[in-house]
């Protein structure tokens, strides 16, 4: 059970408004991402939520791997995105997929601003660390 798990909150993303906006080309993306990756797709739901008073709606994208998952949640009225990557290393170590997975999302939102961390998850003895 144990695993890496990465997740970033990003703010002020610069990235074209297709990205926060339309759920199947961020779908695209994250698939396109995590094969880049080396990671496996399993299975996917990607769900656009309504425009509010507050502005245009979110999407939401949840990619199921084998090795675990890829979550990714954005705010275009705050141009607002979190990213949450779990891999299981399981038979294998897949930290650098998972990292690699979650540089190819930054390079995609191209935020002002990245608040990430990291879990080791599963070891004896565990720890968080803030990577910045």
């Amino acid at each position: 059970m144990q695993g890496l798990h990465l997740t970033a909150d990003l703010r002020g993303c610069r990235c074209a408004p297709t990205w926060l906006l339309d759920a199947a080309a961020l779908g695209r993306a994250c698939t396109d991402a995590v094969r880049a990756a080396g990671l496996h797709p399993v299975g996917q739901l990607f769900h656009e939520f309504p425009a509010t008073a507050q502005g245009p709606g979110g999407v939401t994208a949840t990619v199921l791997l084998a090795e675990s998952h890829l979550c990714v949640h954005t705010w275009p009225e705050q141009g607002a995105v979190t990213l949450d990557v779990y891999v299981c290393n399981f038979g294998a170590d897949h930290s650098g997929k998972a990292r690699a997975l979650m540089e190819a999302l930054l390079a995609l939102f191209e935020p002002a601003e990245v608040q990430r961390n990291a879990l080791q998850r599963g070891a004896v003895g565990f720890a968080t660390e803030a990577v910045q």
